[in-house]
Protein backbone atom coordinates (compact mmCIF):
# COMPACT_ATOMS: atom_id res chain seq x y z
CA UNK A 1 0.00 0.00 0.00
CA UNK A 2 1.39 3.38 -0.98
CA UNK A 3 1.16 5.97 1.77
CA UNK A 4 2.89 8.84 3.40
CA UNK A 5 3.04 9.10 7.16
CA UNK A 6 4.56 11.11 9.94
CA UNK A 7 7.24 9.47 12.05
CA UNK A 8 7.59 10.61 15.62
CA UNK A 9 10.96 12.05 16.57
CA UNK A 10 10.78 9.70 19.54
CA UNK A 11 11.59 6.84 17.17
CA UNK A 12 15.09 5.81 16.21
CA UNK A 13 13.85 5.25 12.65
CA UNK A 14 12.96 8.95 12.30
CA UNK A 15 16.44 10.04 13.42
CA UNK A 16 18.13 7.47 11.18
CA UNK A 17 16.15 8.61 8.16
CA UNK A 18 16.72 12.28 8.96
CA UNK A 19 20.44 11.54 9.27
CA UNK A 20 20.44 9.87 5.85
CA UNK A 21 18.61 12.82 4.32
CA UNK A 22 21.08 15.25 5.90
CA UNK A 23 23.96 13.24 4.39
CA UNK A 24 22.18 13.45 1.04
CA UNK A 25 21.77 17.20 1.46
CA UNK A 26 25.49 17.45 2.16
CA UNK A 27 26.66 15.25 -0.73
CA UNK A 28 24.32 16.57 -3.44
CA UNK A 29 25.34 20.22 -3.06
CA UNK A 30 29.01 19.21 -3.21
CA UNK A 31 28.35 17.52 -6.55
CA UNK A 32 26.30 20.44 -7.83
CA UNK A 33 28.99 22.95 -6.85
CA UNK A 34 31.30 21.28 -9.38
CA UNK A 35 29.19 23.07 -12.01
CA UNK A 36 29.64 26.87 -12.19
CA UNK A 37 26.79 28.42 -10.18
CA UNK A 38 25.47 24.89 -9.63
CA UNK A 39 24.13 25.70 -6.19
CA UNK A 40 22.23 28.75 -7.41
CA UNK A 41 20.84 26.94 -10.43
CA UNK A 42 20.08 23.48 -9.01
CA UNK A 43 19.08 24.43 -5.42
CA UNK A 44 20.38 21.09 -4.11
CA UNK A 45 20.19 21.90 -0.38
CA UNK A 46 16.40 21.48 -0.50
CA UNK A 47 16.14 18.16 -2.36
CA UNK A 48 16.22 15.67 0.50
CA UNK A 49 14.29 17.99 2.80
CA UNK A 50 11.38 17.73 0.35
CA UNK A 51 11.61 13.95 0.23
CA UNK A 52 12.03 13.48 3.98
CA UNK A 53 9.17 15.78 4.92
CA UNK A 54 6.79 14.51 2.24
CA UNK A 55 7.30 10.82 2.91
CA UNK A 56 8.11 10.76 6.63
CA UNK A 57 6.51 13.91 8.04
CA UNK A 58 7.25 17.25 9.57
CA UNK A 59 9.67 16.06 12.26
CA UNK A 60 12.02 14.34 9.80
CA UNK A 61 11.64 17.32 7.48
CA UNK A 62 12.53 19.87 10.18
CA UNK A 63 15.60 17.96 11.35
CA UNK A 64 16.77 17.69 7.74
CA UNK A 65 15.88 21.33 7.00
CA UNK A 66 17.87 22.69 9.93
CA UNK A 67 20.89 20.40 10.09
CA UNK A 68 21.62 20.28 6.34
CA UNK A 69 22.43 23.96 5.73
CA UNK A 70 24.08 24.44 9.13
CA UNK A 71 26.43 21.46 8.69
CA UNK A 72 27.14 22.42 5.07
CA UNK A 73 27.99 25.95 6.14
CA UNK A 74 30.23 24.79 8.97
CA UNK A 75 32.06 22.19 6.86
CA UNK A 76 32.25 23.89 3.46
CA UNK A 77 31.30 27.55 3.92
CA UNK A 78 28.29 27.08 1.65
CA UNK A 79 25.81 28.44 2.16
CA UNK A 80 27.62 31.46 3.47
CA UNK A 81 26.82 32.21 7.12
CA UNK A 82 25.09 35.44 6.10
CA UNK A 83 22.67 33.42 3.94
CA UNK A 84 21.85 30.84 6.62
CA UNK A 85 18.77 32.62 8.01
CA UNK A 86 17.17 32.82 4.57
CA UNK A 87 18.12 29.24 3.64
CA UNK A 88 16.76 28.03 6.99
CA UNK A 89 13.49 29.91 6.50
CA UNK A 90 13.04 28.42 3.03
CA UNK A 91 14.04 24.95 4.25
CA UNK A 92 11.55 25.09 7.12
CA UNK A 93 8.83 26.40 4.82
CA UNK A 94 9.55 23.49 2.48
CA UNK A 95 9.39 20.96 5.32
CA UNK A 96 6.08 22.40 6.49
CA UNK A 97 4.53 22.63 3.03
CA UNK A 98 5.62 19.11 2.06
CA UNK A 99 4.45 17.51 5.30
CA UNK A 100 1.13 19.37 5.15
CA UNK A 101 0.50 18.40 1.53
CA UNK A 102 1.34 14.77 2.22
CA UNK A 103 -0.87 14.62 5.31
CA UNK A 104 -3.78 16.21 3.43
CA UNK A 105 -3.53 14.07 0.29
CA UNK A 106 -1.85 10.90 1.55
CA UNK A 107 -0.21 10.45 -1.84
CA UNK A 108 2.24 12.13 -4.17
CA UNK A 109 1.45 13.72 -7.52
CA UNK A 110 3.45 15.99 -9.76
CA UNK A 111 0.85 18.72 -9.20
CA UNK A 112 1.16 18.41 -5.41
CA UNK A 113 4.94 18.76 -5.64
CA UNK A 114 4.63 21.76 -7.97
CA UNK A 115 2.33 23.37 -5.38
CA UNK A 116 4.78 22.59 -2.54
CA UNK A 117 7.83 23.91 -4.40
CA UNK A 118 6.12 27.06 -5.67
CA UNK A 119 4.56 27.64 -2.26
CA UNK A 120 7.78 27.55 -0.28
CA UNK A 121 9.63 29.55 -2.94
CA UNK A 122 7.02 32.33 -3.11
CA UNK A 123 6.67 32.68 0.66
CA UNK A 124 10.43 32.25 1.13
CA UNK A 125 11.14 34.92 -1.47
CA UNK A 126 8.78 37.32 0.30
CA UNK A 127 10.61 36.62 3.58
CA UNK A 128 13.96 37.15 1.87
CA UNK A 129 12.76 40.45 0.43
CA UNK A 130 11.59 41.54 3.90
CA UNK A 131 14.93 40.57 5.45
CA UNK A 132 17.29 41.90 2.77
CA UNK A 133 15.20 44.72 1.33
CA UNK A 134 16.34 43.52 -2.11
CA UNK A 135 13.72 42.32 -4.57
CA UNK A 136 16.50 41.24 -6.93
CA UNK A 137 18.01 38.95 -4.29
CA UNK A 138 14.56 37.69 -3.31
CA UNK A 139 13.65 36.54 -6.81
CA UNK A 140 17.05 35.01 -7.58
CA UNK A 141 15.69 31.47 -7.23
CA UNK A 142 13.07 32.30 -9.86
CA UNK A 143 15.66 33.92 -12.14
CA UNK A 144 18.33 31.22 -11.85
CA UNK A 145 16.83 28.30 -9.97
CA UNK A 146 14.05 27.09 -12.27
CA UNK A 147 16.11 24.01 -13.22
CA UNK A 148 16.52 23.27 -9.51
CA UNK A 149 12.81 23.65 -8.89
CA UNK A 150 12.13 21.27 -11.79
CA UNK A 151 14.66 18.84 -10.31
CA UNK A 152 12.90 19.04 -6.95
CA UNK A 153 9.52 18.30 -8.54
CA UNK A 154 10.56 15.58 -11.00
CA UNK A 155 13.38 14.01 -8.99
CA UNK A 156 11.42 14.31 -5.76
CA UNK A 157 8.42 12.66 -7.40
CA UNK A 158 10.53 9.74 -8.64
CA UNK A 159 12.25 9.18 -5.29
CA UNK A 160 9.07 9.52 -3.22
CA UNK A 161 7.18 7.14 -5.54
CA UNK A 162 10.06 4.66 -5.15
CA UNK A 163 9.98 5.00 -1.35
CA UNK A 164 6.20 4.61 -1.30
CA UNK A 165 6.55 1.20 -2.94
CA UNK A 166 8.99 -0.03 -0.28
Amino acid sequence: MERTYSLSLRSAQAWLLAGLFVVGNIALPQLCHLVPQGGLILLPIYFFTLIGAYKYGFGVGVVTAVLSPVINSLLFGMPAAAMLPIILIKSLLLAGAAALMASRTGRVTLLSLVAVVLGYQVVGSLAEWAITGSLVAAVQDFRLGLPGMALQVLGGYAVIKYLLKK
